[in-house]
Parts: C-alpha cells; sequence; structure tokens
C-alpha cells in the first residue's frame, strides 16, 4: 500500500516538471485566489441604517417638489392661440369675426356647402341620430356604412372597401393589421404623421429611402435582398412592404408609382398607397394616383385615403381585394374598437361620391385652378414654392431660412396674419416638432378648390407679395 501511495507521488512529481509553463502559472494563479477569498476576504457589513425623525420625514416631503408631468409651453404658443371659425369653412369663411376668401381648408372639390350633400345628411340625421355609440362589431354597423362601402369599392374598381370613423386613424390602422414585429417596412423619408404612428404601432424594422428616390429605394432592396440570401428560412416568414402617400402633403409632390410597381415586382414586396391627398383630385375621374399615371390598380396591394378632404366628410376607407379587406375587420384598431362613422356623415359621403360620378368635369377645373394658381405663385420675392402644378395643396417656404425655426415661423405667421386683415385666409403648415422622424421646414400651405374665381387668386397673391415685400426685405 505504501509503495502503490509512493508511486503515485512520483506520477505527480513527474507531471509537474512535464506540463507547460503557462499551465503552472494558471493553476497557480487559481490556488492563490482561493487562499485569498479562503482567509483575506472581508465580510460584507451593511451600513447602519438612520431613522429620521418625523419632524425630518415632514421637512423633506414639504421641500420635495415632482418634476412636471409636462415641459413648460408659452402662452404665446401658436397652438394655445386659436382662430376661431364662425359658420361653414366653405369658399368665404367667417374668422375671428371677418369674412375670407377661403385658401386653408381641404374643401378641394367645393362639396362641403353643397345643398344635396347637406339634405342628405340632414334626412339622415332625422332617420338615424347623431351617433352610433357602438364600434362596427357591436351593433355600430348600419345600412348605410355597408352602402358607403359599396360604393367606394365600385368608385375605386376594387373588390371591396372597409370605412373607418377617423381618418387619421385609417392608415394608422391599417399598417399595424398586416406587418408585425419581425416585419420590415420600406418607407419614404417624407411619409405624413398618420403613417409613422402607424409604423410605431406595428413595431417592424423600418427603412427610410430618401423622398421619392427610387435608386436609395433599390439600394436599401438590394441590400435586403443580399441579406435574405444569408438567412433564406427566415427570409420565407418575413413579409416586405413599401409605404408611401400617392400625393404628399408635406411636399406637395407626387410618387412615382410606376417606377414603385416595377420595383415591387422585382424585390417581391407588398406596396401600401395612401391616397388622402390625391383621392377625389388626380385623374379623370378622381380615382387618385393611379388613374393618374395608368396604373393598374390590381397591383396596389392595398389604398387607403380620408373621406375628410375632396369628399368633404368625417373618416377614412381602405380598398383592396377581399381577403386583404376582411383581415382589418379582425385586425384594425381603429375599426374594431372606434365608434362606427355617424350615419349622416356615411349618407354626406355617398351623396358627394355621386356628384363626383355625375360631374367627372369637377376635376378637370380643379386641376386647372391648381395650375393657375402655381403659375401665380411663382417668383414672390423670398418665398419659394415647392409642389407639383396639379397639387391643390401648396407650400411657400422661406428662400433664405434664418437659422431658427421658431423665428421662421414667426416670419411666416406674419404674412399670414397680414393677409388674413386683407380678407384672405391662408395657413402656416404646423407639425408635432418632437414627433417627427423627418421635420418639415416650415412653410405656408395655399389650399385650391374649385370654387376660386380668377379675382380671388388675383387678389391672394397680390396680398401674398405685398406682405412679402414687407416682412422679408
Amino acid at each position: 500500500m505504501a509503495a502503490g501511495q509512493q508511486w503515485v507521488l512520483v506520477e505527480m512529481v513527474q507531471a509537474f516538471y512535464e506540463a507547460p509553463a503557462y499551465h503552472l502559472i494558471l493553476e497557480g494563479i487559481l490556488i492563490l485566489w482561493i487562499v485569498r477569498l479562503l482567509f483575506f476576504s472581508k465580510t460584507y457589513k451593511p451600513h447602519e441604517t438612520y431613522k429620521l425623525t418625523e419632524k425630518e420625514k415632514e421637512d423633506l416631503i414639504e421641500e420635495w417638489q415632482p418634476e412636471p408631468l409636462v415641459p413648460p409651453v408659452s402662452k404665446d404658443h401658436p397652438s394655445l392661440n386659436y382662430d376661431v371659425v364662425t359658420g361653414p369653412p366653405s369658399h368665404k369663411i367667417i374668422i375671428n369675426g371677418k369674412e375670407c376668401t377661403n385658401f386653408a381648408s381641404f374643401n378641394f372639390l367645393g362639396l362641403l356647402d353643397s345643398d344635396r350633400v347637406k339634405d342628405k345628411a340632414l334626412a339622415s340625421l332625422k332617420k338615424y341620430g347623431v351617433g352610433t355609440c357602438g364600434p362596427r362589431g357591436f351593433y355600430g354597423t348600419f345600412d348605410v356604412h355597408l352602402e358607403l362601402e359599396s360604393r367606394l369599392a365600385k368608385f375605386m374598381r376594387t373588390e371591396e372597401a372597409i370605412i373607418y370613423s377617423y381618418g387619421f386613424a385609417t392608415i394608422a390602422s391599417a399598417i399595424p393589421a398586416y406587418s408585425k414585429r419581425g416585419d420590415i417596412i420600406f418607407v419614404d423619408e417624407a411619409a405624413c404623421f398618420s403613417i409613422q404612428k402607424g409604423l410605431q404601432a406595428s413595431r417592424s424594422f423600418i427603412k427610410y429611402f430618401k423622398h421619392n428616390d427610387m435608386e436609395d429605394l433599390e439600394r436599401l432592396l438590394k441590400e435586403q435582398e443580399l441579406e435574405d440570401q444569408k438567412n433564406p428560412r427566415k427570409a420565407r416568414v418575413t413579409r416586405k412592404f413599401i409605404v408611401v402617400e400617392g400625393l404628399y402633403i408635406n411636399t406637395a409632390d407626387v410618387c412615382p408609382l410606376p417606377e414603385l410597381v416595377r420595383l415591387k415586382y422585382k424585390y417581391k414586396v407588398r406596396i401600401f398607397l395612401e391616397e388622402s391627398m390625391s383621392f377625389g383630385v388626380l385623374g379623370e375621374h378622381g380615382k387618385g394616383v393611379t388613374e393618374h399615371f395608368g396604373v393598374n390598380i390590381d397591383d396596389i396591394d392595398l389604398i387607403s385615403a380620408n373621406m375628410e378632404n375632396a369628399v368633404a366628410s368625417i373618416g377614412g376607407f381602405c380598398c383592396g381585394r377581399s381577403f386583404v379587406i376582411d383581415h382589418q375587420r379582425l385586425s384594425g384598431q381603429g375599426y374594431c374598437f372606434s365608434a362606427s362613422l355617424p350615419p349622416m356623415l356615411a349618407a354626406a359621403a355617398i351623396e358627394a361620391l355621386s356628384i363626383m360620378e355625375e360631374d367627372p368635369e369637377i376635376f378637370s377645373v380643379l386641376k386647372r385652378r391648381c395650375s393657375q394658381v402655381h403659375q401665380a405663385l411663382q417668383g414672390i420675392p423670398g418665398l419659394k414654392l415647392v409642389g407639383v402644378p396639379f397639387s391643390p395643396a401648396l407650400h411657400l417656404q422661406l428662400e433664405r431660412s434664418s437659422g431658427c425655426r421658431s423665428s421662421d415661423l414667426q416670419l411666416l405667421r406674419s404674412i399670414v396674419d397680414h393677409c388674413l386683415d386683407r380678407h384672405v385666409a391662408l395657413t402656416v403648415a404646423r407639425y408635432l416638432e418632437k414627433e417627427e422622424r423627418f421635420m418639415p421646414p416650415p412653410s405656408i400651405r395655399v389650399v385650391v378648390t374649385v370654387e376660386q374665381t380668377d379675382e380671388d387668386i388675383q387678389k391672394a397673391v397680390s396680398c401674398i407679395r405685398e406682405a412679402a415685400s414687407i416682412f422679408l426685405r
């Protein structure tokens, strides 16, 4: 037994001499560390707590000041100082008790004050009452809702349409109904705020491309294609979307839809098209940017628009293939959880669609007015016109910024106030400065309608030129 133990000891000594130097050093360090932990480490002793007296507690409570719930806002902030409208915001609008020619409201086709529309709304009000007091799935579906959806689908030549009670919530609900966490959305940098809210709600991976820059978009699509090749299993379950506006509200220019459709089929993505500014405006029959470019509407996976501009009602709609639209009836948050559209507003929208179908010449009149205003606003000293000639909502930006956004806004507001004093109603475009992903430059928005006359346009442009010469010298 003793001989066996001696032999083991000899083997250990031999192994010690044959072991590499780094191995011995590492073992030595570990042994020293264990010894230190066992014999030299200090045990943790919690600090003794000091008990406050009742008086000290009361003094601390009295001195404590909570953080403000919201940041302080100046009483002079434009959003807290309203221009009050009395009467309908039609061609002639009464602002702060003063009658003005309206170049501010999105009443593009002049239907807001139509006797036919008002009569239908009044008859519906007497039949159904004011509101619905329930979402569509809980006794909030009225026959006029189904009729309006049918009429919209027929007007847009799609299989089906769905209506929402709030225009902003339409695209903001539609995007997260289809795109989920892990999916990828390619979005134009100039996308409107309702699209931005829909992107946030979707929790998808967002990739922004430069405004209307199809080369930049294709670069992103190619990069994603290479990523998909590295992980084909993941690529098979990842949905990809392109989200754009037909006519951009923040830039007043049109999306290159034919090129977008080409990229859609090349890279196998889906297109969501927001047409709130182009529906009832572009195309021979007002069907929007698809008709404007002659693009087959079936090439677009989903079209959305509000009914608060050309249709002069409230709410919004989406249209497309039946299986796509039906999914929103189960997943569209604004559809499932908001009270449905008041029947009188649905009736008003139906009558507005009838007028648009009966008198397609109204779209040609609007196009001529847009071109006329666009031409008249050219070359105003100190101001730069932004927008395409057929856009009904143009922007006037400062040629030279002061470098301070609040100062620029104040200059533009002075021009708007000057025009208002001379009975011309304009508006400064407003944005949520801390919420916008890409903040548009400050601008005056000039809205065109079919009701504006040559004299109205001439007077408005003269007022703007006069104000620019005073405030932008």
